[in-house]
């Protein structure tokens, strides 16, 4: 299924935009596993609509209601499921793009895959809206993976064509824009105020730090960390690249300046750098795991735009109404964090059933 993510955590996460509710059921959480729930509901106001100026003015509370899989808050070993209500959706503001798809958006290609019964309203089940529920059970993995050593932080790389400054080696989740360097921040806030001034958006990039990641974690070849990354990453709506460690910049390198040599510091191996961004061969090498998401501009815009009638086969040109985020990074860096944590506790799932059995190390010999 489409919808479903992962091999010893399943995820699942349905609802439409402007719907009754999204949610999620997320089953393989072990059982008598404490969740802080305030903690659970601060992650997730930080992907929240209608927080700051760079988001959009969509308003929506975003406190999960949870269905299943907790007594109190400790998990029960049944399956969680949670769904968060919509309230205050507007489908009028789509009532025309069942005959006028809007450029960038899925509204085509989902005319084309399901004949004309899907959702229009918000993108349906294309719409943003859906990572709310991905960040809930990567709310639940990430505090899972806290108590194990694994921290996970992130922060904007770039904005348009104005970097950070500096390296991530803090959690920043507490600043209202999280960059590292004030200066570049208040730039990239200008940057995206100006475009939204003129009814545009901008594009940027969001990086993740994972620190604590032992070493272990994935499998060569199709389930390399890599790879479990890259495909929960990819269901997060606007994100069109991915890179690990030093990325695309490696290919500028020759072998000599691109390898990590390896050392011995405190009887514990590990590299002088970390160009490989933790990961070797798909397994993690105990160094932080690293990547960057290229995130694409919103392309709803008030700009007027050319598109086609679908029934008339006629050129046409549109103006989206609705609310929407001119820049969309900002609001993604939540969910950059919950794609690793689901990804990472998957894979460190099955690590600790390789090493111990699937009672884990409590229980074996």
């Amino acid at each position: 299924m489409s919808s479903s993510y992962g091999k010893n955590l399943r995820l699942t996460i349905f609802g439409q935009s402007h719907g009754a509710a999204v949610g999620m059921t997320l089953e393989g959480i072990p059982a008598g596993s404490e969740i802080d729930f305030q903690e659970l509901s601060a992650f997730l106001a930080r992907r929240a609509p209608g927080r700051n100026p760079w988001s959009t003015p969509r308003k929506e509370p975003d406190e999960p209601e949870f269905l299943s899989g907790f007594v109190g808050n400790v998990s029960c070993g049944a399956p969680i499921c949670a769904v968060i209500r919509n309230s205050n959706a507007h489908p009028d503001d789509y009532r025309d793009l069942s005959l006028v798809p809007r450029p960038g958006h899925a509204d085509y290609t989902a005319e084309i895959k399901y004949f004309g019964f899907q959702d229009r309203s918000g993108g349906g089940h294309f719409s943003g809206r859906l990572t709310a529920p991905l960040c809930i059970a990567g709310g639940i993995a990430k505090q899972l993976l806290e108590k194990e050593g694994i921290r996970i932080m992130s922060r904007i790389y770039s904005i348009g064509e104005i970097p950070d400054e500096g390296e991530l080696t803090d959690d920043l989740s507490r600043k209202a824009f999280p960059t590292v360097s004030d200066e570049a921040g208040k730039k990239m806030i200008d940057l995206i105020g100006r475009a939204a001034a003129q009814g545009d958006s901008v594009g940027g990039i969001a990086e993740c730090v994972c620190t604590g990641v032992p070493a272990g974690l994935g499998d060569p070849m199709f389930d390399g960390m890599e790879n479990r990354i890259s495909q929960i990453a990819f269901g997060i709506p606007a994100v069109k690249g991915i890179e690990f460690g030093l990325g695309f910049e490696a290919s500028k390198r020759r072998g000599s300046q691109n390898n990590d040599p390896f050392e011995i510091i405190d009887g514990k191996l590990q590299t002088k750098t970390n160009n490989a961004g933790g990961i070797l061969g798909g397994i993690t090498n105990g160094m932080p795991l690293v990547f960057r998401l290229a995130v694409k501009p919103t392309p709803s815009i008030a700009v007027e735009q050319e598109s086609v009638r679908l029934d008339t086969k006629t050129n046409e040109t549109l103006t989206v109404r609705g609310r929407h985020d001119p820049c969309i990074v900002p609001r993604l860096l939540p969910c950059a964090e919950a794609a690793a944590a689901v990804a990472i506790l998957d894979a460190y799932l099955q690590r600790r059933s390789e090493l111990y059995g699937k009672h884990g190390p409590e229980k074996a010999d």
